[in-house]
């Protein structure tokens, strides 16, 4: 059971973790703070040393919510075109599953924080390649278990699969039409099918 103080800190972290994904990092005041929370300026600072490390544990919490949302997908019995075929589809609702968040963690705290938050920018890009990461580790065991074959390596496979899905949630969030997002993905899936049936 946790206690009183984890309970505040989960709780400020949840409900400013929208906040800061959408109004930025430099864009979200104290006073934006305190009014999602209801809390005061003394009981922000009480659990967090300051500005800066609240927005890295919102960032991290909305983190862990897209990491697991892909990790389900992924682990879906099947085989790896399955488990990528289950990507593209989560990926097809990506706008609706960020609502909550605020929109693209990646894509907001990404931007937002090149040129004005170092730690924010760093734990994107890890994220980044963590995403990565699991779609090779996916493509990887297909060709080993010779379901798939590939024309590069699982991980230059994965970068540049992830690269223009994440183009098109840009273009999607930028234009605010979410068909960037669903045309590429069916135009995706028919590529994928080229590529990496054996």
């Amino acid at each position: 059971m946790s206690t009183k103080a984890e309970r505040t800190t989960a709780y400020i972290i949840e409900t400013v973790a929208p906040v800061f994904n959408k109004h930025g990092y430099i864009g979200t005041s104290m006073s934006d703070l305190t009014e999602a929370t209801g809390l005061t300026k003394g009981a922000l600072y009480g659990n967090f040393e300051n500005k800066e490390a609240l927005a890295l544990s919102a960032f991290e919490h909305n983190r862990k919510t897209l990491l697991n949302g892909i990790e389900e997908r992924l682990a879906i019995p099947g085989s790896a075109l399955d488990k990528i075929f289950n990507l593209t589809e989560f990926y097809k609702k990506y706008d609706i599953f960020t609502l909550d968040m605020g929109g693209c963690p990646i894509l907001n705290v990404g931007v937002d924080a090149q040129h004005n938050n170092s730690l924010l920018a760093a734990a994107v890009k890890e994220t980044i390649k963590e995403i990565e990461g699991k779609i090779a580790l996916a493509l990887e065991t297909g060709v080993n278990k010779e379901e798939i074959r590939l024309p590069v390596t699982p991980l230059q496979f994965a970068k540049q699969l992830f690269t223009m899905i994440q183009g098109a949630i840009t273009m999607a969030t930028l234009t605010k039409d979410r068909k960037y997002l669903f045309n590429t993905i069916a135009y995706l899936e028919v590529l994928i099918k080229i590529e990496l049936k054996k």
